[in-house]
């Protein structure tokens, strides 16, 4: 699923940050930062990967210093938590280091091009050409059930509203994860409700999903109950 995402803008100096949430991604960070690697040095981008684990017990840490050594400090950069204290503060702690002027966010489980000046690019599974591969029918009709709902009760004009894989300018999503309450699964959904808020412009970009290569997906009841909960109250 990964090829370029870029979005429009007057200055020759951007840089893009990629952060990147981790636990016990041991399996799966190499191949996702030698395609994060290979992407940015094909279209000549400046690119840096902030690599946030919450201190996974798998070893994921030792891999992110070799990756260090082999990529250098300036694209590769470690910067853990002492335990799982949600995605939506992984978000927040890693903005704190993101020297780009665009931020990617996704998870350690880039897809089409995109030229227009959005403040907002999100990858989606639900429309035009995108796709999800390697699921069982439960996982889909959990992550099609969750769009609906969402959709339906919020109208927040988006297909994809659980989606990992977006792009924002640096200022945009500051200003979003200021006020975002949600922590868990429910957070991409919240960054998409609040940036309607604010009236920010989101473009859509058709992804094809593959499931993770390594591991176990850390999808559980208790964060599609959270989920059903964060609609409830937005």
């Amino acid at each position: 699923m990964f090829s370029s995402v870029r979005v429009a803008s007057d200055s020759n100096e951007d840089k893009y940050s990629v952060i990147l949430p981790t636990y016990n991604e041991r399996g799966n960070l190499p191949v996702v930062i030698w395609l994060l690697a290979k992407t940015f040095k094909e279209h000549d981008l400046d690119w840096e990967v902030i690599i946030v684990d919450d201190a996974s017990p798998d070893g994921t840490q030792d891999i992110a210093k070799q990756l260090i050594t082999v990529y250098g400090s300036e694209h590769i950069l470690l910067k853990p938590r002492p335990g799982k204290l949600g995605l939506g503060t992984a978000y927040v702690h890693g903005l704190q280091y993101v020297t780009g002027n665009f931020v990617i966010i996704m998870d350690a489980d880039f897809s089409h091009h995109k030229s227009n000046n959005y403040d907002i690019v999100t990858g989606t599974r639900y429309a035009g050409n995108g796709g999800v591969y390697g699921w069982n029918l439960k996982r889909k009709i959990i992550s099609r059930g969750a769009n609906f709902l969402a959709s339906t009760l919020l109208r927040p004009g988006v297909s994809d509203l659980t989606g990992s894989f977006r792009l924002y300018k640096k200022e945009v999503l500051a200003k979003i994860v200021a006020v975002v309450i949600s922590k868990g699964y429910v957070f991409q959904m919240e960054m998409m409700v609040r940036a309607r808020q604010f009236g920010y412009t989101i473009g859509e970009v058709p992804i094809t999903f593959v499931d993770r290569v390594y591991g176990e997906s850390k999808m559980g009841a208790n964060e599609i109950v959270q989920f059903a909960k964060g609609v409830w109250q937005l």
